[in-house]
């Protein structure tokens, strides 16, 4: 097998994890949230969820749109939560599960930025086709 086309498939098989763990961590996420936040900001998360499972639907039958709309999911994501001074209130506050739940899903969509950008820049052309 060509390491380049090996490179590509193991960039693609990451990245659809992450995307698949963001929306393992997003329901944790929702659960956490549905009795502390308003119902406007719930159902404006809910909507935001709803978004990434259709592309992580996308992903799983193989279309390769997805991966350039979780880049903007996952860049979405970060800049709306990061400025947020109430997140930051929960980590200064101690471990929790919610103050884990940021750290880990900020962490994730950054992954997901840079697992993506990378299987995206490898494929750019569409010179690697990767099944």
């Amino acid at each position: 097998m060509n390491s380049g086309l090996g490179r590509v498939k193991t960039l693609k098989g990451t990245a659809n994890l992450l995307i698949y763990a963001s929306i393992f961590l997003g329901a944790v996420l929702l659960i956490q949230l549905f009795a502390l936040v308003p119902f406007w900001l719930f159902y404006s998360i809910l909507a935001g969820w709803i978004a990434y499972v259709i592309v992580a639907l996308a992903v799983a039958k193989g279309l390769k749109m997805a991966y350039p709309l979780s880049l903007v999911l996952a860049i979405l994501t970060l800049a709306v939560s990061l400025p947020r001074s109430e997140h930051y209130s929960l980590i200064q506050a101690g471990l929790s599960l919610p103050s884990l739940t940021f750290i880990a899903g900020s962490v994730l969509q950054v992954a997901v930025i840079l697992t993506v950008s990378s299987y995206l820049f490898m494929t750019r052309g569409d010179r690697v086709h990767v099944h």
